[in-house]
């Protein structure tokens, strides 16, 4: 063949359309490129996250791109998708968050790749833009410092070397143009120089292949290997305090709870025990990343308003004073009607009261200046409880113990609140390291500066847990139970009713205390059809559940449970 490059543009203008076959591999050429391009995205956003992990270390966990930006998605969104959000993927929220954030992240990564083909430092640059959003999102949580960003700079600048580098492997090498003799059988017919001498084509513009396919696999090789010694030496530091926790002893309590009556559980299949297991009580909290606390170090201070004798405790101090032991129901604020977020536990705490007494405090009703106790966890967390309520002689406990183990590290280790009669969000806070004496009109918590109210006693509920929505039953004599509660008050009556006919009285399981929720359960004989079942309960106020139907928002959901059956 006879090389005319130097004479490319004069041959350019004189060449019809490329040979077919030489098109089809430049598109396919080009094809492969844009893949490959989109996959250098990819693996630069792979090798950014991994570096962030393996940086964070030197942080803490909790610095993390991913936990951060999801961290500050949690803290913005309104009230009423945070609500949708449990309401619909329950205690695996946090995950489906995490997964959206990965994927939007995925989708940023391809169109960086993309753009690096022809910009290739802007592509590169614009990691920069993940770098800035995490940063942001990390020194902006409540717990954080100014070195809670690095890890997400330092991720930054890996993967917009990555991307540079793996776009430089992708750059083409210009095309040629080749002729070939007159009447070679690779030569389209019609075509060749003008003086019909030969025939003339270009060469598809090629790239470093085997230097990407090399630069890709140490880019692969080197970014999951910082990830995983990340998350190995972040997992250390939870071993610490798994160990800690191991280590737990809990003495016996000053105060037993009263054993639970005989016939407090009624046995009854589909309804929730009496005493909820830690594996099945309801988990919502804000925390992407559970905190995990060496209960050797930990500490908690109590001081601020009205506080005469500011005080720091340890968790030795806690096991060496007189423990409570407590059967006590909790509810979340986000619990539908009908809904899952309420469970019973057997509780080992420290009573809160006398903590507070020891450190001077007074009531308002009794001249105190502070109306409001602040909960901080270690996440930055901070919940508000009336401090009237906290005082009137519930209760209300620092608690260690749950069913009869140190407390789990999702419900709190090694420290947390509980206060019966009311909604979570005022109250139970997890991981608690501080507790500060205000007021209302001084300081407004997390949860209510998202539009929810200040003050939340937990309102009267009952929950038809058989026969479940849209059962297929037979006529005859069907169970219909539950559970209803209305913790400090108690419940002193549970009615049913079929089709909106006359209301019923349910049979009450045996009381243990106001403080706990309360089965029930009445026969009814069911004929064929379809009906609707529907519960009431009326609390020892003798205020009986509204059907008036309102969602969570701002201090919890009211109306009546029903579901719908068919009988056959």
């Amino acid at each position: 063949m006879r090389d005319v490059t130097g004479e490319r543009e004069t041959i350019a203008r004189a060449t019809g359309p490329a040979a077919p076959g030489v098109a089809g591999a430049g598109r396919s050429r080009r094809a492969l490129r844009g893949a490959l391009g989109a996959t250098s995205g990819v693996l630069a956003g792979f090798a950014a996250l991994a570096v962030a992990e393996l940086v964070s270390v030197a942080v803490r966990p909790e610095s993390s791109p991913v936990t951060a930006v999801g961290g500050a998605v949690i803290d913005r969104t309104p009230a009423g998708v945070k609500d949708f959000a449990i309401r619909t993927f329950g205690s695996q929220d946090k995950l489906a968050l995490q997964l959206g954030i990965l994927a939007l992240l995925v989708l940023f990564a391809l169109g960086l790749g993309l753009l690096a083909l022809r910009r290739r430092r802007t592509g590169a640059a614009g990691v920069g833009v993940f770098g800035i959003v995490g940063a942001f999102a990390a020194v902006e949580r409540p717990d954080a410092g100014a070195l809670d960003a690095v890890p997400s700079v330092v991720g930054a600048v890996a993967g917009a070397a990555v991307l540079y580098l793996l776009a430089g492997r992708l750059t083409p090498v210009a095309a040629a143009e080749i002729t070939a003799p007159a009447g070679d059988a690779g030569a389209p017919d019609g075509a060749g120089l003008p003086d019909g001498t030969g025939t003339r084509s270009a060469v598809p513009a090629s790239f470093d292949r085997r230097g990407f396919a090399l630069a890709a696999g140490v880019v692969v090789a080197g970014s999951t290997s910082a990830g995983i010694f990340g998350r190995r030496l972040n997992a250390s530091r939870g071993a610490e305090a798994a160990a800690s926790r191991a280590a737990v002893n809990l003495p016996a309590p000053a105060s037993r709870a009263a054993p639970v009556p005989r016939g407090a559980d009624l046995g009854i299949d589909g309804v929730d025990p009496f005493i909820t297991p830690n594996q099945d009580f309801y988990r919502v909290d804000t925390a992407l990343t559970v905190p995990r606390i060496d209960a050797s170090t930990w500490k908690l201070r109590i001081h601020g308003t009205g506080v005469r004798r500011p005080v720091t405790l340890d968790f030795a101090d806690l096991l060496n004073r007189k423990l409570i032991e407590r059967h006590i129901t909790l509810t979340c604020v986000s619990n539908q009607v009908g809904g899952s977020y309420a469970g019973n536990a057997n509780w080992l705490g420290v009573p809160l009261a006398g903590l507070l007494r020891e450190a001077g405090v007074r009531p308002p009703s009794r001249g105190g200046k502070a109306d409001q106790l602040v909960a901080r966890s270690q996440d930055g967390m901070t919940l508000g409880s009336p401090l009237e309520t906290v005082m009137d002689g519930r209760d209300a406990m620092l608690a260690i113990g749950m069913n009869g183990e140190p407390l789990p590290f999702t419900h709190g280790f090694p420290v947390r609140m509980v206060v019966p009669g009311l909604y979570g969000y005022v109250s139970a806070c997890k991981w608690l390291v501080d507790l500060e004496l205000t007021t209302f009109d001084d300081y407004d918590v997390y949860w209510v500066k998202r539009d929810w109210a200040r003050e939340a006693p937990v309102k009267t509920q009952s929950r038809i847990d058989t026969p479940k929505p849209l059962a297929d039953l037979k006529p005859g004599t069907v169970r219909i139970a539950g559970v209803a509660w209305a913790q400090h008050r108690g419940i002193d009556r549970v009615e049913v009713r079929v089709d909106d006919g006359p209301w019923r009285t349910a049979r009450l399981a045996e009381e243990d205390s106001r403080d706990t929720w309360r089965q029930w359960m009445w026969e009814w004989p069911a004929t064929s059809g379809r009906h609707q079942l529907e519960v009431r309960a009326t609390d020892r106020d003798g205020e009986t559940q509204t059907a008036e139907r309102v969602g969570t928002v701002p201090d919890g959901a009211t109306g009546r449970h029903s579901v719908v059956v068919n009988v056959t």
